[in-house]
């Protein structure tokens, strides 16, 4: 199924996909078919049939291999050029199957060509380069949209040659380029409501597979314990997670591990963000569609009142980067990995 034509795989939307100006395509009816371009959203001159809307989902899917029907009435699904798919059908909406298609176009960026872009300053893609070659655990923050996994995908594909990396997610997105590489993706139940398997399993099964890195693509619930013992567990890791801001994210991370149980508690999360988190970095949309890296805060180590603190390192203040007062933390790992720490945060 690989190599199916996009035309017969798309249909009346193959010119779309084919568009590189459009970054995502959604269709709240036949008559309502939107586009975003630049990051703003825009209603397009196409109307389709439901019987047309149903076909190009069922095709889409054949390569897929998910389902979709009334017991399973919503899916997630990667497509061949590495776009991601999500349908949700009455009775869960309204009336019209609901379709997005999120278009695979800046994920194979670099971070010097994400610098370039104007996504992030010089100083700060060649001091994040430098902080995953240390093995410095990394969480990606942002909205949706804001570009969390392309931001990702380059901070992955600066890990050593080396080095073995795990990468796990609910489907497919990533692409790093490292050459050493192992990618996992959950798994829904059959119609006999059996056979799932989670993020928390493929957390688990990962640390069972040699890696030198471990990747969470997006950390929703409760396997944010599970990462969080694994990054305490010395092994170096990155994913990323919805919040508004740096200081939210460590806030939500902290929350997210309760999902796991009663016996979990908030003074025990604490400390465990503090020792496991090192950086994280903040992502978010311009009014112009352009994405921007906002914040970079540092995770002292410390905590208060069952919160792990955080200092800013960089912060976008609308028209240029402003030198936070904050220092980086875990300093023996700049030693180990031979990096000098006087040419890094304190510049």
């Amino acid at each position: 199924m690989e190599t199916m034509d996009p035309d017969v795989v798309f249909g009346p939307i193959a010119d779309l996909i084919a568009d590189p100006s459009v970054e995502e395509i959604w269709i709240n009816s036949p008559q309502r078919i939107f586009v975003a371009r630049s990051g703003k959203s825009e209603l397009i001159n196409l109307v389709l049939t439901s019987d047309a809307v149903k076909q190009l989902v069922d095709r889409t899917l054949i390569w897929s291999g998910r389902r979709l029907d009334l017991s399973q009435p919503f899916v997630d699904a990667r497509l061949p050029d590495g776009s991601r798919l999500h349908v949700a059908i009455p009775e869960i909406t309204a009336e019209h199957w609901a379709v997005n298609i999120r278009k695979h176009i800046m994920r194979q960026k670099s971070l010097s060509e994400l610098a370039a872009m104007g996504v992030m300053n010089k100083g700060i893609a060649e001091e994040l380069s430098q902080a995953v070659k240390r093995g410095s655990n990394i969480l990606v923050s942002g909205g949706t949209q804001a570009g969390k996994t392309t931001l990702l995908n380059a901070l992955i594909s600066e890990t050593p040659l080396s080095q073995r990396v795990i990468t796990i997610e609910e489907v497919f997105e990533l692409q790093p380029r490292v050459p050493d590489l192992i990618q996992m993706q959950t798994r829904g139940p059959n119609l006999q409501g059996e056979g799932e398997i989670t993020l928390r399993q493929l957390i688990k099964e990962a640390l069972r597979m040699r890696p030198s890195r471990i990747v969470v693509g997006e950390v929703r619930e409760a396997e944010a314990l599970d990462l969080l013992i694994a990054l305490n567990s010395g092994l170096p890791g990155m994913g990323t997670l919805h919040a508004n801001s740096a200081r939210d994210a460590i806030t939500k991370l902290q929350t997210l591990p309760l999902l796991a149980g009663e016996n979990i508690s908030h003074k025990f999360i604490a400390p465990t963000v503090a020792s496991a988190i090192d950086l994280v970095v903040h992502i978010g949309m311009n009014p112009d569609g352009r994405r921007q890296v906002r914040e970079v805060a540092a995770v002292t180590g410390r905590f208060e009142n069952d919160r792990a603190e955080i200092e800013l390192l960089w912060r976008w203040d609308g028209s240029g980067y402003q030198r936070g007062i904050g220092s980086i933390g875990n300093e023996d790992k700049f030693a180990t990995a031979g990096i000098p720490l006087e040419n890094w945060w304190h510049k």
